[in-house]
């Protein structure tokens, strides 16, 4: 193991590596020489109801280039025995699991803004909840015992925003928000006896595949819609600042310290060091906490 590659023999589960997030994480741990196992229901053959053209192809086609070992499972989280077969095969294959990095959502098309939990349709409301929250308790489950394994493993929720942030403005959205905060909390406490740790991390104001469709703008011209949302898509961040915190944490021993914690990307930026793919090193916290100084229940931009 070099110091360039200091993932070099880890295996790796992104469930929820389709894109955003995910797929940065993954591609991030590969660049640190990890195999990395990304999962998602969105194939080259077939879209999820995200209805997006992200693939997990794609993304370990972009694990392998970074230096890493990319292998693309289509995995639906919701069902148990999709996510056992895929932990079965990890087993098979490598007969260990590192890093397991929970960022399965997909509650976008079921989410109706500016509706109270009576007007909003309650099988969305439920579908929510079942993406965003039974889908990670699932996926623990499964994976959690063959992780346990390796005596030293890590376990990441990858969530939006910290505990206690003003009403998302959807109940069930805000619900699962705050439950994967939670759930990295309530992990890390099960998990410690076991020589594990878990956490929970989010990013700032994300620079997503459908965040720049939305405002019609590109990677490369992101800053032409610097004036979106009140001129807070200014201090956003690619999806790329988490995914390098998350790959310096899968690779710091002694990442127990912050066992049970909420994590912003910029929290780990300046821990470890570390810039964001375009050479910036936007403070989400900083912008966060100014905003809310000011008024408390200001409704920032969902970071996903």
């Amino acid at each position: 193991m070099s110091n360039s590659r200091p993932l070099a023999g880890r295996v790796a589960l992104v469930a929820g590596a389709t894109r955003g997030c995910g797929r940065a994480i993954a591609v991030e741990l590969g660049a640190l020489g990890a195999t990395v196992y990304g999962s998602g229901r969105t194939t080259r053959d077939e879209r999820s109801e995200m209805d997006r053209p992200e693939t997990i192809e794609e993304t370990a086609e972009l694990v392998d280039a970074a230096g890493g070992t990319g292998i693309a499972v289509r995995c639906d989280h919701a069902v148990g025995a999709d996510v056992a077969a895929l932990v079965d095969r990890i087993r098979t294959e490598h007969g260990r699991l590192d890093v397991l990095v929970n960022d399965v959502w997909g509650g976008d098309p079921f989410t109706r803004w500016v509706k109270g939990v009576w007007e909003h349709p309650l099988e969305d409301t439920l579908r929510i909840v079942r993406n965003g929250i039974e889908t990670h308790l699932i996926t623990a489950h499964h994976a959690l015992p063959l992780l346990i394994e390796t005596g030293d493993g890590l376990v990441v929720e990858v969530g939006d925003g910290k505990a206690g942030v003003p009403f998302r403005g959807v109940v069930a959205y805000d619900h699962v928000k705050e439950a994967v905060v939670r759930l990295g909390f309530s992990l890390a406490a099960e998990l410690r006896p076991y020589g594990a740790t878990a956490l929970s991390v989010t990013p700032g104001f994300l620079r997503s595949e459908a965040m720049l469709e939305h405002f019609g703008v590109t990677e490369a011209t992101w800053r032409d819609a610097s004036d979106a949302h009140g001129g807070y898509f200014r201090y956003s961040e690619t999806p790329h600042l988490l995914g390098r915190g998350v790959a310096a944490l899968a690779a710091d021993p002694d990442r127990a310290r912050f066992a049970g914690q909420c994590l912003g990307s910029w929290d780990l930026m300046h821990t470890y060091g570390f810039s964001d793919v375009d050479g910036e090193r936007p403070d989400w916290g900083v912008v966060d906490a100014e905003a809310r100084a000011a008024d408390p229940e200001i409704a920032l931009p969902a970071a996903e």
